[in-house]
C-alpha cells in the first residue's frame, strides 16, 4: 500500500501563476551541441536513434519528443543505467510506465493528499467521484517525457528550449533552463541562475505553486521557544519570511506574541497582539509591525543588496529551518521541501545544499513511498541538517 506524502497539502484556491513566456527565442540545440553534451555523461553512449526509430517510438506510445530532445537522442542514446530510458531496446511496459508516472503521481495526490488542479471543474465531495473526474481530466494533460530518472521534458513536438522539470507526484520544480543547461548541471554540477519558467500551463501551475507544500502557505512548524531569546528570534524570523514573500498566518503571529509574552518578553504592543481573538485577526499584521519596532528588530532585518533576490534573508531562513528540523519543530520532509524551493533554487543551487536536496528528493521519491522507507530517509535529512549547522555559515558556495 502506498502511503501519502505527508507534506503535500496545498492551498485550496491559490492565484493562478502568470503565463510563462521566454524573454527571447530559445536557442536551438544542434547535433554538435548534443554530441558535446553526451561526452559529459557518465554513461554508455549507443548509436543515436534514426528518424524512423524516433517516429516509431512516438507512434507506439502516443506522444511527440520536443525538438531538442529529438536532436539529443539522434546524436546518441545514453545507456548503462536504469535511469536512462532505452527508447530502442527497452521493455515497452517499462517505457509506458515511465511516461504514465507523472499523471499517476498527480492522481495519487488527488486521492491521498487533497490535490485539485484549478483547471478542473469544482471538486466533487465524494472521493471516488473526485478521482474519476481527475482521471478523465488528466487524459488530456500535456505529456512529460522522461530524460533521466524523474527529470522530464514536455512532449511538445517541433518546439525548442523547454525547461527540464523534476517530478515527484505534485512536487514539480525547474531543474534546468533547457536540456543543455540541465545536462551540464546534473552531471557536472555547473549551476544555472534558473531564469526560465515552465512553458506548459498545466504543469507550470505545480512549479509556480511550489512542490510538497504550498510555498504561499504559512510555514508548518510547531512552537519551540523556551527562552525569551528564542521567542524574540521567532518573531524576527517571521519578519524575515515576509521579506521573501512568505506570509505568516494571523494565528502564527498571535501565537508567537503569546509565547513571547508568557516568557516575559516586554513591549507595549505585545499583550495586544497576544490577546487578539479570532474575530480580531485583521489587526494582527499591524500589531506585529509595532512589536517588531518596539523590540528594535526592524533594523536587524537583512537587506536586499546582492545579485540574488534577498540572498542574505534566504540564507538566514535556511539556517532557521535547519534548526527547526533538528529540534523537531518542523517535519524533515516539509523542511527539506522549504529549503529546496525557497533556498536551493533561489540561491542558484549552491553546492553545499546539494546533499540536503538529494536527501529530500529520496524522501519524496516513489521508491521510498512504495518501500515504506521514508522514516529512515527523514532521519537522513535530519543528519544532513545537523552537519550543515555544525559548519561555517553561510556554507561555502563552491
Amino acid at each position: 500500500m502506498i502511503t501519502p506524502h505527508p507534506s503535500s497539502p496545498r492551498h485550496p484556491s491559490p492565484p493562478p501563476p502568470p503565463p510563462a513566456s521566454p524573454a527571447s527565442p530559445p536557442a536551438r540545440l544542434t547535433p554538435e551541441d548534443a554530441r558535446v553534451l553526451l561526452r559529459l555523461l557518465p554513461a554508455q553512449i549507443g548509436p543515436g536513434l534514426t528518424e524512423a526509430e524516433l517516429d516509431a517510438v512516438e507512434a507506439r506510445f502516443g506522444f511527440g519528443f520536443s525538438a531538442d530532445h529529438r536532436v539529443f537522442l539522434a546524436a546518441g542514446l545514453p545507456l548503462g543505467s536504469p535511469n536512462w530510458p532505452d527508447w530502442r531496446d527497452g521493455d515497452p511496459d517499462d517505457l509506458a510506465g515511465r511516461l504514465a508516472r507523472p499523471v499517476e503521481g498527480l492522481l495519487f495526490d488527488v486521492e491521498h493528499n487533497g490535490f485539485w488542479h484549478p483547471d478542473w471543474s469544482p471538486r466533487p465531495t465524494d472521493a471516488s467521484e473526485a478521482l474519476k473526474v481527475a482521471r478523465a481530466a488528466s487524459a488530456n494533460v500535456p505529456p512529460l517525457v522522461p530524460v533521466y530518472a524523474h527529470r522530464c521534458l514536455p512532449g511538445a513536438p517541433g518546439t525548442w528550449g523547454h525547461p527540464v522539470l523534476s517530478v515527484h507526484q505534485t512536487d514539480v520544480i525547474l531543474y534546468g533552463n533547457d536540456l543543455a543547461d540541465y545536462i551540464r548541471y546534473e552531471f557536472t554540477g555547473r549551476a544555472s541562475s534558473l531564469t526560465a519558467r515552465a512553458t506548459v500551463d498545466f504543469w507550470s501551475y505545480l512549479v509556480e505553486g511550489g512542490a510538497g507544500i504550498d510555498v504561499t502557505a504559512p510555514t508548518p512548524y510547531a512552537p519551540y521557544a523556551l527562552t525569551p531569546q528564542e521567542a524574540v528570534e521567532c518573531l524576527r524570523m517571521l519578519a524575515v519570511e515576509r521579506l521573501v514573500g512568505r506570509r505568516p498566518s494571523p494565528e502564527q503571529l498571535v501565537e508567537a506574541g503569546l509565547t513571547a509574552l508568557l516568557l516575559d518578553v516586554e513591549t507595549e504592543s505585545l499583550p495586544l497582539l497576544a490577546g487578539l481573538t479570532r474575530s480580531e485577526h485583521e489587526r494582527a499584521e499591524g500589531l506585529f509591525e509595532r512589536v517588531l519596532g518596539e523590540l528594535g528588530l526592524v533594523g536587524t532585518l537583512p537587506a536586499d543588496d546582492s545579485g540574488l533576490p534577498w540572498e542574505a534573508a534566504r540564507w538566514e531562513l535556511v539556517r532557521w529551518w535547519l534548526r527547526l528540523i533538528v529540534n523537531g519543530s518542523l517535519d524533515p520532509g516539509a523542511g527539506g521541501d522549504l529549503i529546496t524551493y525557497e533556498g536551493w533554487g533561489a540561491l542558484a543551487r549552491p553546492r553545499a545544499l546539494r546533499p540536503l536536496f538529494d536527501a529530500t528528493e529520496a524522501h519524496n521519491g516513489w521508491a521510498a513511498v512504495r518501500a515504506g522507507s521514508r522514516e529512515r530517509l527523514a532521519a537522513a535529512i535530519v543528519a544532513e541538517a545537523e552537519r550543515l549547522l555544525a559548519g561555517p555559515w553561510p556554507p561555502p558556495r563552491d
